[in-house]
């Protein structure tokens, strides 16, 4: 089973001061519903990721999505996974973002309920 991840136009991978965040939700959500990927994002994941700016690259999205599959075959159902950019709450079990923040609200943060941690370089 292949995985296919696409990567965001660069409006909406970077917003502008001007853009309003409804705008790259708009944007990111059409996106998320115009592409095939065994990974997504909850409403709250799509909101946070807005928010605080989170940006990454079809790179890494398809390293996440690779490793979540490799996690899930081993038998963890939800996984904290964190890369340079960003903390990311995934359940594995049904490969979809719960939750992001980006590396600096992390490391104040205690993850609980996850029974695994991919660590993507």
């Amino acid at each position: 089973m292949g995985i296919e991840i696409n990567p965001l136009p660069k409006q909406a991978m970077l917003p502008s001061s001007k853009q309003t965040i409804a705008k790259p939700m708009q944007a990111f959500q059409s996106i998320l519903n115009q592409k095939k990927s065994n990974l997504t994002l909850t409403k709250h994941a799509e909101e946070r990721m807005v928010e605080r700016n989170i940006v990454m690259n079809e790179s890494k999205w398809q390293s996440i999505a690779t490793q979540v599959e490799n996690a899930k075959a081993k038998g963890i159902t939800d996984s904290l996974v964190l890369t340079d950019e960003a903390a990311l709450v995934v359940s594995a079990k049904n490969q979809t973002v719960i939750t992001m923040m980006n590396r600096q609200e992390a490391t104040e943060k205690i993850f609980t309920n996850i029974n695994g941690t991919i660590i993507i370089d």
